[in-house]
């Protein structure tokens, strides 16, 4: 069996958990199957794995054709593929078209949903409509759909009304736990300032706006004095969003210490060695279909408080693993709550009670690797999806 695997996102290049899946899912098939990689960007070294760019004649066109012409680049090439698998819209475009062209099935995994993310239009203008058009084009005729979580797979069909709900199945994210496990590196976290003699909430995520970074800002505000705030933040989706939560961390210096920003991608083991030193990790959230980084910081020891929305609450074992925050959100795909100031309010309530009882943080942080280990390998997340394979080969 060949299955060509198209994805925006490939090492090095990855920016968001859609890349961390991929990679993740690539290494635990190509134990038992022929996969071919096909991602956008600059050429890489590794066996089984292409690289495409856009066409030179797109290459000051709006980032939503430039997408698309990489796409159709790299079409051709998936002949003699067995079955095509594409992330995100970026790639779904191919997929579709590869399915039709060579008479293959096209399995999509759904990471995020466009209607479901509006925000996108201050970053690529009236190609969101493309976008949005293209995904619903690839999940109307997929023959396949993997849902990252039940909570994903309510929204597809919701957002999706004409997809079939037998395509739509349930297979959740996963987590490496022998690369991603604590890491004690002193000489590193006080490089960055962090006192590990003080309690400390941790945020991992790019600056978007589903990621909520504005609201924990402001929720900053309210914990206790000795709290230290450390965010892991980058790669901001616009100008806009960057200048927003730059004003938001300089207010917040203003008024309390201890608050560190980490704007550059860090590698895997100085990251661990924040997860692992963390009290809590916060993944306030007001959209997502699970959370990789979640799990991320779950193998590496750490309490997680969580935004009760999408996914999360599937990974998040309330009060056994870390807690969930209570929100109610406006139903327009925004995300955005209906009360904010209580949403900012409820998030420092529950961030307090995790970093005032360090020994019960200690325990859901325990808790949360175990979890990690025994409920999300991928080894039993490339089997189930290899079944799928199969299932539509047939």
């Amino acid at each position: 069996m060949r299955v060509d695997m198209i994805s925006k996102e490939y090492p090095p290049e990855i920016y968001g958990g859609a890349g961390v899946h991929v990679d993740e899912l690539v290494a635990a098939l190509r134990k038992s199957i022929d996969v071919q990689v096909r991602a956008f960007g600059a050429q890489r070294a590794e066996a089984g794995t292409s690289s495409y760019l856009p066409p030179a004649e797109l290459s000051g066109a709006n980032a939503v054709l430039q997408a698309l012409g990489t796409d159709l680049v790299m079409v051709d090439d998936i002949a003699g593929a067995d079955l095509v698998h594409s992330h995100t819209w970026y790639a779904n475009f191919a997929g579709h078209i590869a399915s039709q062209l060579h008479g293959i099935p096209h399995v999509l995994t759904a990471h995020s949903l466009e209607p479901l993310r509006p925000w996108k239009a201050e970053q690529l203008g009236g190609g969101y409509a493309v976008s949005g058009g293209i995904e619903k084009l690839a999940y109307e005729n997929a023959a396949a759909i993997i849902a990252v979580s039940a909570g994903m797979r309510a929204d597809i069909l919701r957002s999706y009304p004409q997809v079939d709900p037998d395509r739509v199945r349930v297979i959740h994210n996963g987590i490496d736990v022998q690369r991603w496990h604590p890491v004690t590196n002193e000489e590193f976290l006080a490089e960055i300032g962090m006192d590990r003699t003080r309690p400390s909430v941790v945020f991992v995520g790019r600056i978007t706006r589903q990621k909520g970074l504005p609201y924990l800002l402001r929720a900053a505000e309210l914990l206790p004095a000795d709290v230290q705030l450390v965010l892991c933040a980058g790669a901001p989706d616009t100008p806009e969003i960057m200048a927003e939560v730059q004003e938001g961390v300089r207010h917040l210096q203003q008024v309390r210490d201890g608050v560190i920003w980490i704007e550059r991608m860090l590698p895997r083991d100085q990251l661990s060695a924040i997860l692992t030193a963390a009290t809590a990790f916060v993944c306030p959230s007001v959209y997502e279909p699970l959370g990789i980084v979640n799990l991320e910081a779950m193998a590496c020891g750490a309490a997680v408080v969580g935004t009760a929305t999408g996914g999360i609450p599937e990974v998040v074992a309330d009060g056994t693993t870390g807690r969930l925050v209570p929100i109610e959100q406006v139903q327009d795909g925004t995300g955005t709550p209906i009360d904010p100031d209580r949403f900012a309010a409820d998030l420092a309530r529950v961030l307090t009670e995790v970093v005032s009882d360090r020994e019960l943080a200690a325990r859901y942080g325990e808790a949360g690797r175990e979890r990690a280990t025994r409920e999300f390998s991928w080894a039993a997340i490339a089997d189930t999806t290899r079944a799928l394979y199969a299932e539509l080969m047939n």
